[in-house]
């Protein structure tokens, strides 16, 4: 699974392009993120819930890569950061560009979740 480019609403990967958010399972499969899950704490796609990060993680992963935005927006809440500590699972937050160079070259059992607007 390799992420092959993001432009501002769009990400390709493994050359098919995206309109929107995407998650990325262990399994390699892409999946429309589900802003839901957050939008209806905060009114916004910018802060990843406890909810959302419970729909995000899967049992033995050991990374979560988030791209936060082309200019970095998105943000943990306090209660979806504790979730990943409590499962030992380390969170790289970065701008959607350098979040895709994480996770090209993660090791391990990696998941992403990509947010491709601001």
């Amino acid at each position: 699974m390799k992420i092959n480019a993001s432009e501002f609403g769009s990400i390709t990967v493994d050359g098919t392009t995206f309109p929107h958010d995407v998650f990325i399972r262990l399994s390699g499969e892409v999946v429309k993120r589900k802003k839901k899950l957050s939008k209806q704490y905060y009114g916004t796609s910018h802060m990843v819930s406890q909810d959302e990060a419970a729909f995000v993680y899967e049992p033995g992963c050991d990374t979560l890569v988030v791209g936060a935005g082309q200019y970095g927006n998105v943000r943990l809440s306090p209660e979806a950061a504790e979730f990943f500590a409590q499962r030992h699972c380390q969170v790289i937050l970065q701008p959607t560009p350098e979040a895709i160079k994480a996770y090209n070259a993660a090791k391990g059992r990696t998941v992403g979740l990509f947010h491709v607007t601001c």
